[in-house]
């Protein structure tokens, strides 16, 4: 069992996040997302960077499938968010798997390359 008084996200996470508020095609409301950055920064700057993750496939090239223990549905590996992930109610859910860990971060390194 994780404490969420001193838990602090990193890399491959699975969490849950208040995305409230939001703008134009954004996601909102309390959902899923994975953590795309490491701990040493999360800790030091309190900000993280995530993935969106969505319950319904929608067939978006950069989707990435989650089928975990918890969590079922796709990283949105397109919407990236920097975040300060004490103030949204951070909750850990489980780990995503390595290879979909990875994929996330080579279509990310397509969108910025």
């Amino acid at each position: 069992m994780v404490s969420q008084k001193t838990y602090i996200p990193e890399r491959g996470d699975i969490v849950w996040l208040d995305f409230d508020p939001q703008a134009g095609h954004e996601q909102k409301g309390r959902r899923p997302a994975l953590v795309i950055s490491q701990k040493a920064y999360n800790k030091k700057v309190g900000l993280g960077i995530f993935c969106l993750i969505t319950s319904k496939e929608k067939g978006y090239p950069f989707e990435v499938q989650v089928t975990g223990n918890t969590i079922k549905g796709s990283v949105l590996s397109d919407q990236v968010k920097s975040l300060d992930w004490r103030i949204r109610n951070i909750e850990y859910i489980e780990k995503i798997d390595i290879a979909s860990l990875e994929r996330v971060i080579e279509y990310i390194k397509v969108i910025i390359d």
